[in-house]
């Protein structure tokens, strides 16, 4: 801190962060060293400001058909600047000019998901989140690019054969199922005997 002439009995501190509580101490010096603090000043609460802070790691994708997942890192208490915090979602289909708005009324959330039938599976989203409070709305992060979620397989594997390597065992095989770009990635197959 800044050090005062003897003579100054007041000073203005600054850079402090809004809506915190601050208590104060003064210490005296001179050529030989510094004095004992003083006691403790009463909690001071600063004003609440509009929050600067946007929230981080903003992905997502996945969730069921018809959904877009969107996930992001809280804003930590001392960043939310204010009472009446909350996040405002922002996306849109990539292309569009449009963007739709939600707003997430708790503290604590981490995530949005936006359900609407006519979404294609796997379809790029533009999304930003941003922060609000009661003081009005901060900062939106960049944008991200998140998938919506995709679709069941619509086709069976091909080309399934099966051959007996032992008394006990049988080697089961098929083609793969190709990429879809509206049903999305295989992540696994399901072998059934009877």
């Amino acid at each position: 801190p800044e050090v005062i002439s003897g003579r100054t009995l007041k000073a203005t501190v600054v850079d402090l962060s809004p809506w915190v509580e601050y208590e104060f101490r003064v210490v005296a010096s001179n050529s030989v060293g510094i004095g004992e603090p003083s006691r403790p000043s009463a909690l001071l609460k600063t004003k609440a400001a509009v929050p600067v802070v946007a929230p981080t790691n903003i992905s997502g994708g996945g969730g069921s058909r018809s959904e877009l997942v969107i996930t992001w890192e809280p804003v930590s208490e001392e960043l939310q600047n204010g009472e009446g915090f909350g996040y405002i979602v922002m996306f849109r289909p990539l292309g569009s000019t449009t963007w739709t708005k939600a707003v997430v009324a708790s503290v604590e959330s981490s995530k949005y998901v936006y359900r609407n039938e006519s979404i294609t599976p796997l379809s790029p989203f533009e999304v930003k989140v941003g922060v609000y409070n009661n003081e009005g709305e901060g900062t939106l992060s960049s944008i991200s690019v998140i998938y919506s979620g995709e679709d069941e397989p619509q086709m069976a594997p091909a080309g399934a054969s099966a051959l007996s390597v032992s008394a006990a065992a049988v080697e089961v095989s098929w083609l793969p199922i190709p990429w879809n770009r509206h049903t999305g990635r295989v992540l696994g197959y399901e072998v059934r005997g009877w």
